[in-house]
């Protein structure tokens, strides 16, 4: 008797062991019975009949799936080579995890064929060049269709975003071309610009510089044309009638001020004027 209740206790330690399942924080665990579903399993210790039950561990974590490359003829014909990447994960909770075995057969396997299909419908309508410059277009459509077509399987559709979208090599070295025969084009209106914008300001200092020069002898005129007729007033109150005759001797001291030696004819300008500011007339030759 006690030898049956030792092999019992073993037999039932043993089952016990066997039976004893750990899932982790990641995941979550789907347990059938007798090839039926039986109950949802949390984070922690679970157990479960051995040979009877199954445990079926469930990634809950988000994954990364690659659409593959594939060609897709755009709207204006050419081969365009796409490829793109969807980010998903399954929810946590009990029904969803369910769906997620039961609803769908392989979960990745389906959402690529499906964003093959999705991309091919989308991009098959656009222009290649509108294909790669609206990129944000493509991935909120290939999203939405995602979340549309998915929202049975128990996952959540996080993000779907285009890898690449090539254009055939021969178009490419085209496009190449085209852009850079653009960039040459800019780069020589800036120039352009840069040397008309230097010469505009060569031409506003020359303005500058002949309206100063303008301006200063304007000046220097007025305060000579002043000066004249301060003297001139001047002679006048101080000598009534010789104003000119003051005015040719000034002159004719400052065409003489830098000589040392001066030899003056009888008959000459400056013995005129001196003459005349004396008040008495030169003497003839024929009376020295």
């Amino acid at each position: 008797m006690n030898d049956l209740l030792r092999i019992a206790i073993v037999a039932a330690v043993i089952i016990f062991l066997l039976g004893i399942r750990i899932v982790r924080p990641t995941r979550r665990a789907l347990v059938e019975r007798l090839g039926k579903y039986h109950h949802f399993a949390n984070p922690g210790f679970n157990w479960i009949i051995p040979v009877i039950d199954r445990l079926y561990l469930v990634n809950i974590t988000e994954q990364m799936v690659d659409a593959e490359p594939q060609e897709i003829i755009t709207n204006d014909n050419l081969n365009a080579l796409v490829d793109a990447q969807i980010y998903f994960k399954i929810k946590d909770d009990a029904e969803n995890v369910r769906n997620s075995q039961y609803n769908v057969n392989n979960v990745t396997y389906q959402i690529v064929n499906l964003a093959r299909t999705t991309l091919r419908n989308i991009i098959g309508t656009m222009t290649l060049k509108s294909a790669n410059s609206e990129r944000g277009r493509i991935n909120e459509e290939l999203l939405k269709v995602l979340m549309k077509e998915t929202h049975n399987w128990g996952i959540e559709i996080v993000r779907a975003e285009l890898k690449q979208i090539d254009p055939p090599k021969d178009v490419q070295e085209t496009m190449n071309k085209i852009v850079k025969a653009e960039n040459e084009k800019i780069a020589a209106v800036d120039f352009a610009t840069a040397a008309e914008t230097a010469a505009d300001g060569q031409k506003r200092a020359a303005i500058k510089q002949a309206e100063g020069v303008r301006q200063a002898n304007i000046l220097e005129a007025e305060g000579q044309a002043e000066a004249i007729r301060l003297v001139n007033e001047a002679a006048n109150t101080y000598f009534v009638g010789n104003a000119q005759l003051l005015k040719r001797l000034e002159t004719m001291e400052t065409a003489l001020k830098d000589n040392t030696k001066v030899v003056v004819p009888a008959n000459s300008e400056i013995v005129n004027v001196i003459g005349d500011m004396a008040g008495v007339l030169p003497l003839d030759k024929g009376r020295i």
